[in-house]
């Protein structure tokens, strides 16, 4: 079944618990505004569940899983504003119908693993975070709790970029610079920071961790760990297309043998799904991410 690991889908509830904030994140109308970035105007129609549900079909999706937007800097919020977001988040993302599944979030101001586990215990498939927070060795020892989760449930950890700091550049810029900066360094706070600590845990970098993968030879010229050989690692594709897939794979396969561990992500509404060279490879990648029997769904 061909899977696309990331997807965003604001539901009803979560779009009015945006609107209620009368300070960043917040949503004005149809205007998204962040701390970070400039004001952002959203399409109604990107957050229609049919309409996606439609557009999912059509590239022969079986399964999307939605995530928190985590640019919007809610897992960073104080406990208490983060919690509403969150709650919304989680009962509409998990209330979606067949052919969605959810990542949990969680507040990394006052981790909780026992909201964790609760809502893992509901449906979702793993933990998103930001990439943002795990950027250090402060930020694995912070986020500590909410990975022994993870690696005590065998469930696995989506790295997303998270707030950009370019309010005033132009609207491209946050994309294409303060996202790929995160995801470098978060990969690189993995091998540095937290794999010692968390052997098992099973890790997904969005948007093939802004091609990290690819300075292997450079790492290994200075020293450093081969970002591309941690079997435990996988690689979604979003807003990238054939050439940089390619590479990447071509990375991973002499770092790994040929083991597969690209996955299909999309970053719908964003982009849309890639078309992959080897689809079978990526199922066989999200079956051993997910902890799936091959061919079938989270369901």
């Amino acid at each position: 079944m061909r899977v696309d690991v990331h997807q965003h889908l604001w539901t009803a509830g979560f779009i009015q618990a945006l609107r209620e904030r009368t300070a960043p994140p917040l949503l004005d109308g149809w205007t998204l505004v962040l701390d970070g970035e400039p004001d952002y105007p959203i399409n109604p129609r990107d957050h229609d569940v049919p309409h996606r549900l439609g557009l999912n079909r059509a590239d022969g999706l079986g399964l999307a899983l939605v995530s928190l937007s985590s640019p919007l800097g809610i897992e960073l919020l104080p406990a208490d504003e983060a919690a509403p977001l969150l709650d919304a988040y989680h009962l509409g993302a998990l209330a979606l119908p067949e052919g969605f599944g959810a990542w949990a979030a969680a507040c990394v101001t006052e981790p909780d693993r026992s909201a964790l586990g609760a809502w893992l215990d509901a449906g979702c498939v793993g933990l998103q975070l930001p990439a943002t927070v795990l950027a250090d060795r402060a930020g694995f020892a912070r986020c500590e709790p909410l990975l022994r989760v993870l690696e005590e449930r065998g469930k696995p950890l989506f790295v997303h970029p998270g707030p950009a700091t370019s309010r005033n550049a132009p609207a491209w810029w946050a994309a294409n610079v303060d996202y790929v900066q995160q995801m470098h360094t978060a990969h690189h706070a993995l091998a540095a920071f937290g794999r010692a600590a968390h052997p098992t845990l099973k890790v997904c970098f969005a948007m093939l961790s802004g091609l990290a993968p690819l300075h292997r030879e450079r790492a290994a010229a200075r020293g450093g760990p081969d970002l591309a050989a941690d079997p435990a690692v996988w690689f979604d594709t979003s807003s990238y297309g054939a050439v940089a897939i390619a590479a990447v794979g071509a990375a991973l396969d002499a770092a790994r043998g040929g083991s597969a561990s690209l996955v299909l992500g999309s970053d719908r509404p964003y982009a849309v799904p890639a078309v992959l060279a080897d689809e079978a490879g990526a199922e066989r990648a999200t079956a051993e991410l997910l902890g799936l029997p091959t061919g079938l769904s989270c369901e």
